[in-house]
């Protein structure tokens, strides 16, 4: 519950502080803490330091021991240590300070905050109950500090757990979707038989299930870089033949759409390769030679538009 550790203090060092006071002859020093009353410590006695965590308080203190003498914690206090804080290790190759009493640190607990959090929560819901004209100004406040701390986690890495992202997304997915629409998935379940294939930008920002707004079962979704759909190859592009092959032959797909989008990394890049065919990376370059065409075209039609003008234009024709 405790945990004790030995060392010595050395009064041939001139740093004992007592009261603000610095005593840097060990004779007045002794002295001067008989004639205050105080028992001082003889030079190289033996000390023990005690430290141990009360209520969530840190006790830290010092006394001198004996081989033979108990520890300086009584039994009664022990027994209301909390033990689930292990104490620092207190061994050091320096001389320890004096004290005339237990230094307390106050710590605030978990439980406490939760507590604290719990209890503001409610205070809200009380408060609105008695006042409802306050909940379009609550709901506006409450949404502003969600965006808040969304963008202070997200800004800081420390505090971004990715499997945690992970599981709490699913756990919304099942709470939010899957449980509250149990019929569409119990028939989704058996088979799909979408109407669309879409092809789209492996872009973050343009996920076309919310952009379109596609419900699960809606739509055979193939996404690349820069949503190209390159010509009939059976060794070159293999992935992409056999997902229209697959979307066509056999879920009977109606409509084969190609979705372009704004600020597109991939078209940014193919507009910027050169002719001679020098690659940097071993296969972006590659893989966006499938849209030449489309670079050729809007250079031979808009040569003197700047560059983030060819890009757009591009954007359309690769599209």
């Amino acid at each position: 519950m405790h945990d004790e550790a030995r060392g010595s203090i050395d009064l041939e060092r001139p740093n004992l502080i007592y009261k603000g006071k610095s005593f840097y002859s060990p004779s007045y020093r002794y002295h001067y803490l008989q004639k205050k009353g105080i028992k001082p410590l003889n030079p190289k006695v033996p000390c023990t330091m005690s430290t141990a965590s009360i209520n969530s308080w840190c006790l830290t203190s010092v006394s001198p021991s004996k081989r033979s003498s108990p520890p300086t914690l009584r039994p009664s206090v022990v027994a209301s240590l909390n033990s689930s804080v292990s104490p620092p290790t207190l061994i050091r190759n320096q001389p320890v300070f004096a004290a005339p009493a237990p230094i307390l640190y106050p710590s605030r607990g978990g439980e406490e905050m939760g507590k604290n959090y719990n209890e503001a929560i409610e205070s809200l819901k009380k408060l609105l109950s008695e006042k409802e004209e306050l909940k379009t100004t609550a709901a506006a406040k409450v949404e502003q500090i969600t965006a808040e701390l969304q963008t202070a986690s997200s800004s800081d890495p420390k505090a971004f757990d990715p499997v945690e992202r992970i599981k709490s997304g699913f756990i919304h997915f099942k709470k939010e979707k899957y449980d509250k629409n149990p019929a569409l998935y119990s028939e989704l379940a058996k088979g799909q038989s979408p109407k669309f294939m879409v092809f789209a930008c492996s872009d973050s920002r343009v996920c076309p299930s919310h952009v379109l707004d596609f419900q699960p079962g809606e739509a055979f979704v193939v996404r690349n870089v820069a949503n190209m759909v390159p010509p009939y190859d059976q060794t070159k592009y293999a992935g992409v033949g056999a997902a229209v092959e697959y979307a066509v032959l056999h879920l009977k797909v109606e409509y084969i759409v190609v979705i372009g989008h704004s600020a597109c990394g991939g078209i940014k890049g193919l507009m910027s390769f050169p002719y001679d065919g020098t690659t940097s990376t071993d296969f972006i370059e590659d893989w966006v030679k499938v849209c030449y065409p489309a670079k050729t075209k809007v250079l031979a039609e808009h040569a003197n538009a700047p560059f983030p003008d060819l890009c757009t234009q591009c954007e359309k024709a690769s599209a």
